[in-house]
């Protein structure tokens, strides 16, 4: 069987500035499918829609539109596919030292330097900011140079100053660190993004990356910060929410569908995750929703 690593994915500015701003329509940046990474950072706004996003090592369902901030070279999937059902996607991709690496240094620009070292983990913001800079964005993306350099400095800064936010990967999850990590991890990562609906054995993941059973684990464990099982788990919960959200299943359907073997194990794992039972969640989910 063939195995991919993340494609590595070569991003051009916009013609006339010093970074890429794009707007996507519906069902035009199909990626959901693909790991890939690039040196630049990128600040995507999701407009309204829901899905799985994958970054690094964290694996979580979005619903109403989405806004991350994704650090140099992070590997990740895309965010929007044909069930995304979203009204329109805003990229923003820019390399670290963009503006020069000097101008970091310079007391204005301390609080958007240390968001973009806090970036390196990969960054989820909150409905209230995703609402306010989703549209700043949107406005940014119609104007052109000098303009559009400025609001995307307020833009950095706004996001800096906000205090509602989530790191994605926790510790210092940084796969660019090491090249021979970045191979290995992505490979072990691509397969359980290919394979979560069946078994999945220790010991074959462990001969995927070439490693006894036991070093396997201590090195899965010190790269994400969790465990293999924990990983594939978070996998599958991810996706049984997306179907809850998304499909209308029995929660017996969405517990097979999502890669799970036991009724119960899926019934405890999932309130374990998400602290509350699948019913639940999907009431609670569609009466937000309504």
């Amino acid at each position: 069987m063939k195995h991919v690593n993340p494609s590595f994915e070569a991003v051009r500015p916009t013609i006339g500035s010093s970074f890429t701003s794009l707007k996507f329509l519906t069902n035009e940046n199909i990626k959901s499918h693909v790991w890939h990474y690039h040196p630049e950072i990128e600040l995507i706004f999701v407009c309204k829609g829901s899905g799985k996003r994958q970054i690094g090592s964290s694996i979580t369902y979005f619903s109403e539109g989405d806004l991350v901030l994704i650090g140099s070279n992070l590997p990740h999937c895309g965010l929007t596919n044909e069930s995304t059902h979203n009204e329109y996607e805003m990229v923003i991709q820019f390399k670290p030292d963009f503006l020069g690496e000097p101008i970091w240094n310079i007391p204005e620009m301390q609080r958007i330097s240390a968001l973009l070292e806090k970036s390196k983990a990969g960054i989820v913001f909150g409905e209230e900011v995703k609402k306010t800079i989703g549209k700043e964005i949107t406005e940014m993306h119609e104007t052109s140079s000098m303009d559009k350099l400025c609001r995307f400095l307020k833009i950095l800064d706004e996001l800096a100053m906000n205090q509602d936010y989530r790191i994605l990967n926790a510790g210092k999850y940084y796969l660019q660190t090491q090249v021979e990590d970045n191979e290995r991890i992505n490979l072990i990562f691509n397969y359980v993004k290919d394979h979560f609906k069946e078994a999945i054995t220790l010991e074959e993941m462990a001969d995927l990356a070439n490693m006894k059973v036991p070093s396997f684990c201590r090195y899965f464990k010190k790269i994400t910060n969790k465990t293999f099982t924990q990983f594939v788990n978070e996998y599958r919960i991810t996706h049984a929410l997306k179907l809850l959200a998304e499909q209308p299943l029995s929660i017996t359907e969405v517990c097979f569908e999502s890669g799970f073997n036991n009724f119960s194990y899926f019934n405890r794992t999932f309130k374990e995750y998400i602290q509350k039972s699948p019913s639940q969640y999907r009431k609670e989910f569609n009466y937000f929703m309504e």
